[in-house]
């Protein structure tokens, strides 16, 4: 009997050993597949001329070069507007952006998650609708409220269109239902904490994986500079802006536009690396349900 126990529990044992490394296959491979964009990009960045064009095209660099990255940062140089005034308005409009569209999104989203007010759920409605429309739809109305508003040419005219995006609303509305429990407000409340109060010291520290998660995609979203085609004076562009403008030079300047490329894509992979681990542990460690 102890035999054929002991040979059961084997090879029970052997076959989760055995479902572990198939799971892990599947996500190395997986992760190998999705790192793919990222190294052909670093890859064709390194190539020299003759390489980039060669026929039949191979992916790895045979003679690495950093002649690109330097060409890059030599046609900066002669820009009439400062490259570092590029830098800054990417920077200020990518992290104040970022900024106001948490808290605009949160409060809302506390709003309509816990308030109880007329049309509440109308406006829940309106919000799940707008998540099926694209942004380039309304680039018509957001064009003319903006020049009503005499906001062209200024940093509000990246930052304002970026604020009214529905999926941060939503999603920050999904998870407080998700994780607080009215009990909790009724508790602060009665602890003697207002409304704004309860929502800055106790719901927004619950919902931070939340935003924390936002912070990624708007950040994101922001620093490519979807929003700068409402910006015309050459010192307000933003970085890819004025990287896509250095590159867009023909044939002759690939290995350019490679290194813009992988220059354009640090920060945000900085952002998302810093976030996605407070990501992970907030959400196992937070949040209460009843």
């Amino acid at each position: 009997m102890k035999k054929i126990f002991s040979a059961g529990t084997g090879l029970h044992a052997n076959r989760s050993a055995a479902g572990t490394a198939v799971v892990f296959l599947i996500l190395l491979f997986t992760s190998l597949l999705m790192m793919m964009p990222f190294v052909y990009s670093i890859v064709q960045s390194l190539k020299p001329m003759e390489e980039l064009f060669a026929f039949p095209p191979k992916f790895f660099v045979q003679n690495p070069t950093t002649e690109n990255y330097q060409k890059l940062f030599q046609l900066t140089e002669n820009l009439w507007v400062p490259f570092s005034r590029y830098v800054f308005n990417s920077v200020f409009v990518s992290v104040a952006g970022t900024a106001l569209y948490i808290l605009v999104a949160s409060m809302a989203a506390y709003s309509l998650a816990f308030g109880d007010f007329p049309g509440a759920k109308l406006f829940n409605e309106i919000v799940v609708q707008a998540l099926l429309f694209s942004s380039s739809v309304l680039a018509v109305s957001q064009y003319v409220i903006l020049a009503k508003g005499r906001m062209l040419n200024t940093y509000w005219a990246v930052i304002l269109p970026a604020l009214s995006a529905p999926l941060g609303l939503f999603l920050m509305r999904q998870f407080m239902e998700q994780m607080i429990p009215k009990s909790m407000l009724e508790a602060a409340q009665i602890d003697g904490a207002g409304t704004f109060t309860t929502f800055w010291r106790v719901v927004m520290p619950v919902v931070k994986p939340a935003w924390l998660t936002l912070i990624i995609f708007t950040f994101q979203s922001l620093w490519s500079g979807a929003g700068n085609k409402y910006i015309y004076r050459e010192d307000l562009k933003v970085l890819p802006t004025v990287l896509s403008q250095i590159s867009a030079g023909g044939m002759a300047r690939a290995g350019v536009a490679a290194a813009a490329a992988v220059v354009l894509m640090i920060p945000p992979i900085l952002v998302f690396m810093a976030a996605q681990r407070n990501v992970l542990e907030t959400m196992a460690t937070s949040g209460i349900k009843e």
